[in-house]
C-alpha cells in the first residue's frame, strides 16, 4: 500500500473527532495543548510515517481541515 501525507488547516477544526473515528492507522488525535482561532482544540497527526493515504479523513472531515496526497510505491 502507499505512504500518504495529510495536511491539515487547523483554524478551520472544531475537534468533532469524525476523523479520529475513521483512521484504520489511528494516528490522528486531538491537540489538547493548541487552541485555534475558533477556541477548539484542532486535529494533529502523532506519525506521519504510518500514514496510508486512504483519504478517510479528508472525506469524514465536514469542514475541509483535511488534504490527503499519497505517494504510490515503486512497482517492483
Amino acid at each position: 500500500m502507499g505512504k500518504g501525507k495529510l495536511t491539515l488547516r487547523i483554524d478551520r477544526c472544531k475537534g468533532c473527532e469524525l476523523c479520529v473515528l475513521v483512521c484504520p492507522e489511528k494516528i490522528l488525535q486531538i491537540d489538547q495543548d493548541t487552541i485555534n482561532i475558533k477556541d477548539y482544540h484542532p486535529i494533529m497527526c502523532i506519525d506521519m510515517s504510518r500514514c496510508i493515504g486512504c483519504g478517510n479523513c479528508a472525506t469524514m472531515c465536514p469542514d475541509g481541515v483535511i488534504n490527503v496526497y499519497r505517494e504510490e510505491e515503486a512497482a517492483k
